[in-house]
């Protein structure tokens, strides 16, 4: 079986799909998108397509260390979103050629389902409340959100009040039956973040993303060694050498990184195992779509420290699409009292609806992150 061609498709609302065809007829799908930067990924998926054609689709972790290994300029986030995207599709062809889900071909699952949790509140976090209490009535049990809009690297204690209230407000709503996921979404400097982790530490969130910017390891360890509040980190990072540091400096009890960016199965299995040896757990960072979703429900299958599942399903970004667009209605995700069941369908468990994916690919779309200033006119973090 050789591979003989592939094709990106550029999908509301922010994602990048990518089909590659095999010789035989099998066909695998994956998700090589990096939000606001999926035309570079295109072009990046294009540029690798001579390291595809031709190769048996089957040799996954060759395929893997051809891309990553050519050339000394390794890591980073456009390679390894790339390379998330490929391996995904070549993880979807090997099951659908072995007749079973991936979960089965790496050891088979550990689970049969996962919890799951939803966005609410918007970029500047608003309606906390009834958010949460939508998710509630759906059967969800856990939720994250932004706690803040700007705040500058030293600002007010009426902002820190500001956002103390609001979350208080929300805990007092929901009592202890919604567990609730503070995104500090790396937009709090340490010098607030030292203050906002011990003023949020009674309202007992079951943890706090991004405390500060993934670039700052050290000050996060610094964090995690100071606060009871179980600290996430990962979204921003693309490769096991950039966990070791986190691991290495105890820097956060939780970590996420994301199918999609990390370089896909392959790596997100080794980053598990090694977070597993550090009692690290595993929750999967997944605002995406729903092939990046469905690769990350084979990481949680047979993970054994994987267990919370991220999906974007509603999510404010969602505009122009969702989840259920681009999958058949009896191939797609199964949810039920806040836990997604774990795909059993060969390959990534999940039939593609071509067909929509097509028609949305004319549409396709420009989506770009906020551009955000603070009220002295310098860029603040989004």
């Amino acid at each position: 079986m050789k591979i003989t061609d592939l094709q990106t498709f550029l999908v509301p609302p922010r994602w990048l799909f990518l089909k590659i065809e095999t010789d035989s007829g099998l066909v695998g799908w994956g998700e090589p998108v990096l939000e606001g930067h999926a035309q570079t990924l295109a072009a990046k998926i294009e540029e690798l397509r001579d390291f595809l054609i031709g190769r048996n689709p089957l040799h996954i972790e060759d395929i893997w260390q051809s891309i990553y290994r050519n050339g000394c300029y390794r890591g980073g986030p456009v390679l390894m979103s790339a390379i998330s995207g490929i391996d995904m599709a070549l993880w979807d062809i090997k099951g659908k050629y072995h007749d079973a889900p991936v979960h089965a071909l790496l050891g088979g699952p550990v689970r049969s389902k996962v919890r799951s949790y939803c966005w609410i509140g918007g970029d500047r976090p608003s309606n906390l409340i009834e958010g949460a209490k939508a998710l509630m009535e759906k059967g969800y049990n856990a939720c994250k959100f932004n706690v803040c809009s700007e705040m500058q690297i030293v600002d007010s204690y009426a902002k820190i009040d500001a956002v103390v209230s609001q979350l208080s407000e929300l805990r007092e709503a929901v009592g202890t039956s919604m567990d609730l996921a503070f995104d500090f979404h790396g937009r709090v400097h340490a010098p607030m973040a030292k203050v906002l982790l011990k003023e949020v530490e009674h309202l007992r969130p079951i943890f706090v993303e991004d405390a500060v910017v993934s670039e700052q390891i050290e000050t996060m360890a610094d964090l995690a060694h100071a606060t009871s509040i179980p600290l996430a980190v990962g979204e921003r990072l693309h490769s096991r050498y950039d966990f070791k540091r986190v691991f290495e400096l105890r820097a956060a009890s939780i970590i996420n990184p994301d199918t999609a960016h990390v370089g896909g199965i392959s790596e997100m299995m080794r980053i598990g195992a090694m977070a597993e040896a550090y009692d690290v757990a595993l929750a999967p960072h997944c605002p995406l779509g729903p092939i990046a979703l469905a690769a990350c429900l084979q990481i949680d299958a047979t993970c054994y420290n994987a267990f919370i599942q991220e999906q974007s399903l509603g999510i404010h970004y969602n505009q122009g699409g969702d989840l259920a667009d681009y999958v058949t209605a009896d191939g797609g995700f199964t949810l039920k009292d806040g836990f997604l069941d774990i795909p059993t369908l060969p390959g990534l468990g999940i039939e593609v609806n071509e067909e929509v994916v097509r028609e949305r690919a004319a549409v396709g779309h420009g989506w770009r992150a906020p551009r955000w200033r603070h009220a002295d006119g310098s860029v603040a973090e989004w």
